[in-house]
């Protein structure tokens, strides 16, 4: 079979362009409106010489329209981009992200001295009940209305540890970096690892200032948890095992750490370690019993552990395996964590395309798909997209157009 350009074909079949007969008309009479000018021309002949192996580069003014069209550039629509080529909104970009910048770290680089005032103890019973309620309305939400709320929240426990004293001054600390993590948190389900990266980074500052072994632990897990999703598998390892050397982490942080050590795993293609991992955290489900505010998705999701198997399962490409712990799992998953649900449905849709399922994909990825324009969570996304490649077999088969369908009105909000 002869090379073709899968991602530009990707492209076409999302906003509904069916044959390249169809692309090329459409593209055409955009570019006319779109450039107000009646003599743009795309020919089929030029789109099919595009889907194929050596697309070239299209002129800088079609460049413009495939983007306005698409809502991608050539470079990300398979085209190999020229020397020197320099997308036309290069210098706005570059003014965004200094803004995304300012907006990421002003909460958490606050300068000071600020006003000395009295901070009473009972702001920490204060803040770890606001927090409980931040975990709830996540699982609802997503992240994209929450980042604002909670980094706020964080700013005004920094600036209050700055004036408590002993044992408040260390209970704020201690809250503060479960705000911390949370913000972290927040902005990695959003797609955005860089700040996810810049806040589990203050997590682990504020856990080290407060001198927590268990905050610290945590903090551990929670950058593990970003290297996962950078596909980093021995970076993962290396931080769960720092963590796990001290002895005195309670048993839920352990289990948080021996989970993401077998997301690493996974990730290097160790099913046996894996597998270890996570039966010995499932040894210390049991004794789980502190009352920490932060790091209770054991306790709060049903089949947590086998929620991580699967997904390692689908990970090592264990399609059948996973596909079967999913089926299992999707029952216990209450509708209250809709989040969670989607992202869980999007890779048991994944895993049943991995063994050969590919029209019982497309009926789980309706609902994953339903959940993910809700919640514009990026890891819902990210799942959905890992999807449409474990669907490439079947990509000029009805089943095939029928998942391009499902998840057009999900590719176009993205």
């Amino acid at each position: 079979m002869s090379p073709r350009n899968d991602a530009l074909r990707a492209a076409r079949l999302r906003v509904g362009w069916r044959s390249i007969e169809q692309a090329a008309g459409a593209l055409q009479a955009h570019g006319q409106r779109f450039l107000d000018d009646a003599h743009f021309t795309v020919s089929a002949r030029t789109w099919r010489r595009w889907e194929g192996g050596a697309p070239g580069w299209p002129p800088e003014e079609t460049a413009t329209v495939l983007h306005d069209a698409l809502g991608r550039w050539p470079e990300e629509l398979g085209f190999t981009a020229p020397a020197g080529w320099i997308r036309p909104e290069a210098h706005q970009e570059e003014d965004v992200n200094r803004r995304t910048f300012v907006n990421v770290t002003a909460a958490a680089l606050l300068p000071g001295p600020t006003a000395r005032q009295h901070v009473d103890p009972a702001l920490i019973d204060y803040f770890q009940q606001q927090l409980e309620g931040h975990y709830r309305a996540d699982m609802f939400l997503g992240p994209h209305d929450l980042i604002g709320t909670v980094s706020a929240q964080y700013q005004l426990i920094d600036k209050l540890v700055r004036s408590a004293q002993g044992e408040t001054r260390r209970g704020l600390l201690r809250v503060g970096a479960a705000y911390a993590a949370l913000v972290g948190w927040l902005y990695q389900d959003a797609g955005d690892l860089g700040a996810a990266a810049f806040w589990r980074g203050i997590t682990q500052e504020i856990a080290a200032r407060s001198q927590d072994p268990h905050l610290i632990g945590y903090s551990l897990v929670n950058l593990a948890h970003v290297r996962t999703d950078l596909g980093d598998g021995h970076g993962v390892i290396d931080l769960c095992e720092a963590a796990l050397d001290d002895d005195r982490l309670f048993p839920k942080v352990r289990i948080m750490a021996m989970q993401q050590q077998a997301h690493g795993a996974s990730l290097t293609g160790d099913r046996t370690a894996v597998d270890r991992l996570i039966d010995d955290a499932g040894e210390l489900l049991g004794r789980v019993d502190d009352d920490l505010p932060w790091g209770n998705a054991c306790r709060r999701t049903p089949g947590y552990l086998e929620v991580q198997r699967a997904t390692c399962y689908g990970r090592l490409g264990l399609g059948r395996e996973a596909e079967h712990l999913w089926s299992q799992v999707l029952d216990e998953v209450p509708a209250t964590a809709r989040r969670d649900r989607g992202v869980y449905l999007a890779r048991h849709a994944t895993a049943a395309a991995g063994a050969r399922q590919p029209e019982q994909a497309v009926e789980i990825a309706r609902a994953a798909a339903e959940i993910a324009a809700e919640t514009r969570s990026a890891r819902m996304l990210r799942e959905l997209r890992g999807l449409e490649r474990a669907m490439r077999p079947w990509h000029d088969a009805p089943v095939g157009r029928d998942l391009a369908e499902v998840l057009a009105p999900v590719n176009e909000g993205s």
